[in-house]
């Protein structure tokens, strides 16, 4: 795919309050003097001629009076959607505050209150009722350079459950971190959210609720708006990248299944969770030194998510040399009815392959009859990984952690689900349960933790490690499929960034304010990876890294012209 010019002047056929109320074109006090005169900006702007450096300082300082979260996270929407190269500065050189803002853990906050903070049109809203208009409204000439669409019905935002149309708050927050992690430029990217009602009646009974107020449309009605919207983005966008975002368990699987052999799409719950979490896994192997192939691993949570996990790092155990039918018994997936064991009712297809058999379980001692809880597993199997996307605060007990770590001298603990309130343990708890053995990653970002005279950093093992890159690579590559092995190509470009790499007192993940390095590893590791698999269109391996580099924006400003 051609590379956007990136670095050139704009060219512009807007003028006075047209020009300054366009996010994208908004330069604020930095309009020059000359482009103040040929955009018929004097009177418009304080007579102060500055700098994007002096902006970012400006609000930078501003921002960080507020006394919340939630007050910086709409501070940062509303400076978005007025200035968007600035908000972009902003982020970009302080990733490490400004992500936990943008993304997890505020961004929940953010959808559960997106009704009250809505101002400006932001992405695409289509709701059941438009379903016909769908073509119409994805028409619209503003959005003909799109070439990547974050989509969620809302239904199952982070662990807070049904959102609905404040769903949109996280499709926004993921294509800010397409941008501000791997330089996708803004106007190549579409958030969208598809409105089919709520079944949350807080929403629907909130006068302010910006989204149709109607119970959740399910079954045959819900699958033919959803293909609607499908046909209509590959339609009007051929060579589209589409990411699924926070749909629930029930469709999010299924969902994907049906149109990844459509259209280039992945979803970002089920795949790039399991990258980050085997690239954390394989970081950690460097320090405890057991073999992939000799992990034990507990799984609490065995949706979509955790039946993604347990796929990848399936398939990243027979890659290290073992025997598929045995490490498949190494899993031990944990769901409501407790551990999966075969004769259960109501397994998915994406769980069967890590249900346990009767006779493995046949000599357990066991707390309560015809149950097997997460105690229970990690008396008996001994796990060395314990992996949450449970969604359940507090999942990770006292008693489960340290029954842990009198087995496992340096057990490998994932609390993976957020926002923050919904980890499975805080890094806090899980220092002082494991006597500061356990390495540990959380899917939402936790301060370092003191612990006898040590500093012990927390990673958050989170998804902005891959998809950003992810979709940079597949840009790049002008990749027309996502496949498996792209995804594992992603997490052992980060698993290679690992600071263990070379000590082992290291952090298992890179810092978080080095994403924008991290991603431009993993778009490369994918787009040779979509090379190999065949689905790219870019053959010449030689300049792909020009070509990656080529596709990265910088948040600066450039000098405008009249058009014509």
């Amino acid at each position: 795919m051609d590379a956007p010019d990136l670095v050139g002047p704009i060219e512009t056929d807007r003028y006075g309050y047209d020009l300054i109320n366009e996010p994208m074109l908004n330069k604020g006090t930095a309009f020059t003097e000359d482009e103040r005169t040929v955009f018929r900006l004097h009177g418009l702007l304080p007579p102060h001629v500055g700098t994007l450096d002096e902006q970012v300082s400006r609000r930078l300082r501003f921002m960080r009076r507020f006394a919340t979260d939630f007050e910086r996270y709409a501070f940062l929407r509303e400076l978005q959607d007025s200035n968007e190269t600035l908000f972009y500065a902003l982020m970009v050189r302080n990733l490490e505050e400004t992500l936990p803002l943008v993304y997890t853990p505020t961004v929940g906050e953010g959808c559960q209150r997106f009704s009250e903070i809505w101002r400006k049109p932001r992405g695409v809203f289509l709701s059941y009722p438009n379903k016909a208009r769908i073509p119409d409204i994805l028409a619209d000439p503003r959005f003909d350079k799109v070439r990547v669409i974050v989509v969620s019905d809302g239904e199952r935002i982070l662990g807070l459950g049904d959102q609905g149309a404040g769903g949109m708050g996280i499709s926004i927050g993921k294509l800010s971190l397409y941008t501000g992690c791997a330089g996708i430029h803004p106007d190549l990217t579409l958030p969208v959210l598809l409105d089919v009602g709520t079944s949350n009646q807080e929403r629907l009974d909130d006068p302010i609720y910006v989204g149709w107020r109607h119970a959740r449309v399910t079954g045959p009605d819900y699958d033919d708006f959803v293909e609607a919207f499908v046909t209509a983005v590959c339609e009007r966008w051929p060579n589209v990248l589409l990411q699924w975002e926070d749909f629930a368990g029930a469709n999010a699987g299924r969902l994907l299944e049906r149109y990844r052999d459509r259209l280039c799409t992945f979803n970002d719950d089920i795949q790039s969770t399991a990258a980050v979490a085997a690239a954390a896994l394989m970081a950690a192997i460097n320090v405890t030194e057991t073999p992939l192939t000799q992990q034990r691993i507990a799984l609490v949570g065995a949706g979509s998510a955790g039946s993604g996990i347990a796929a990848l790092l399936l398939r990243t155990m027979v890659e290290a040399g073992a025997d598929e039918a045995e490490a498949r018994r190494r899993f031990y997936a944990i769901d409501r009815p407790g551990l999966l064991v075969e004769g259960m009712n109501d397994i998915t297809p994406a769980q069967a392959p890590f249900v346990q058999s009767r006779q493995a379980v046949a000599g357990w001692t066991l707390r309560r009859p015809g149950r097997i809880d997460l105690l229970d597993v990690v008396v008996n199997a001994k796990p060395t990984v314990l992996i949450g996307v449970s969604g359940q605060a507090g999942a990770f007990t006292e008693e489960v952690v340290r029954t842990m770590a009198a087995q496992v001298e340096r057990p490998v603990i994932f609390p993976l689900s957020n926002p923050t309130s919904r980890s499975e343990a805080t890094a806090e708890q899980l220092v002082a349960w494991t006597d500061g053995r356990a390495l540990i990653g959380t899917g939402s970002p936790f301060p370092p933790v003191q612990w006898k005279g040590r500093t012990i950093p927390i990673d958050q093992t989170n998804n902005s490690y891959i998809f950003p890159g992810m979709g940079l690579g597949i840009l790049a590559a002008g990749a027309s499929r996502v496949t498996d092995a792209m995804f594992m190509a992603a997490a052992k470009a980060v698993a290679h960034l690992s600071p263990t790499v070379g000590d082992k007192d290291g952090r298992l993940l890179p810092p978080v304010d080095q994403l924008r390095a991290v991603s431009l590893t993993v778009a490369e590791a994918v787009a040779r990876q979509a090379q190999a698999d065949g689905v790219a269109d870019l053959a010449d391996d030689l300049t792909l890294s020009d070509h990656i580099a080529a596709h990265v924006w910088e948040p600066r400003y450039r000098p405008y012209r009249r058009a014509g």
